[in-house]
């Protein structure tokens, strides 16, 4: 069931990406083939699914919802081409294929990502039908927050400010939530807006959203000691040659892996509170754990 759900909304979405990015004029077609090249080099579309499946899990179509699987990702792949550059993780693999600013150069992986960033904001603002203008805004927001310096980019940069130098298990976590948890906060988000829940359910359903996020930057952090170069698409060991502070670093490898287990339980808790069928989710989050890629 979550196998086939995930390749169907990984399928939707980058339809919708493909869709967005070939819209563009050819104003400059270098830029638009580094866009399409960061934005479709692969991937399980972990973020667009969460958009997907919690609207599912609140009854909300998924046509209402393509404009917020199609803008999270655009922000994430631009982060990805962005966290790539030299002057960042200086990564010459993604997914097993050339970053983009080995693909073309450093100058156009900076454009590449700077324009897919506006792209999602482009998208997520169009005029529907399916959302008000009060909830457009409100996803407007989450998504901005999630992207900007009280999200991704303030943990991008507090992961730079943490390489070489030890630092403390809340300085980590928090380095996490923001880095790696805020998007995926947002994609839960998102569908929340749309759905218009209750504030308990929003509360566990965001309680479960940050304990999943935090979970999977922990099992990132184990998979760059166990899982090979093959199965990351990204050179295995990236982390620890870079010396950036990691849950295995803190906690040792098991302590690691019990840490994203816990972390699990409490999202599968936070779950089992609320009056929907979240079992797609549900295996979901177990899924994070089992992942090897």
């Amino acid at each position: 069931m979550l196998t086939e759900a995930i390749t169907l909304y990984q399928q939707r979405v980058d339809n919708l990406l493909r869709l967005s990015i070939d819209a563009q004029d050819d104003t400059e077609p270098k830029l638009k083939a580094a866009m399409e090249h960061g934005a479709l080099i692969g991937g399980k579309r972990i973020r667009p699914f969460l958009v997907y499946a919690v609207g599912e899990m609140l009854n909300v179509p998924p046509e209402h919802l393509d404009s917020c699987a199609a803008a999270v990702e655009c922000i994430h792949a631009y982060s990805l081409i962005h966290d790539d550059l030299p002057a960042m993780d200086d990564d010459a693999l993604r997914r097993g294929k050339p970053t983009v600013h080995i693909a073309f150069d450093e100058a156009t992986a900076i454009l590449a990502g700077d324009a897919l960033q506006t792209l999602a904001f482009e998208i997520i603002s169009q005029e529907t039908t399916a959302l008000s203008p009060t909830q457009q805004l409100l996803m407007v927001r989450s998504l901005a927050n999630a992207s900007g310096y009280h999200g991704m980019c303030g943990g991008q940069a507090m992961d730079l400010n943490a390489t070489n130098k030890p630092i403390d298990l809340d300085t980590l976590k928090r380095l996490h939530k923001l880095k790696t948890g805020a998007l995926i906060r947002c994609a839960v988000e998102l569908p929340i807006i749309a759905a218009g829940v209750t504030d308990i359910e929003r509360a566990l359903l965001l309680d479960f959203a940050d304990a999943v996020g935090l979970a999977f930057q922990v099992q990132d952090d184990v998979l760059d000691i166990i899982a090979s170069t093959e199965e990351l698409g990204k050179p295995q060991g990236s982390d620890c040659e870079s010396n950036k502070s990691t849950y295995p670093k803190l906690l040792g490898l098991e302590g690691a892996q019990e840490t994203a287990k816990s972390l699990i339980d409490d999202a599968l808790s936070a779950l089992a509170k609320l009056p929907y069928n979240s079992q797609l989710i549900a295996e979901f989050a177990r899924f994070i754990i089992e992942r090897r890629v």
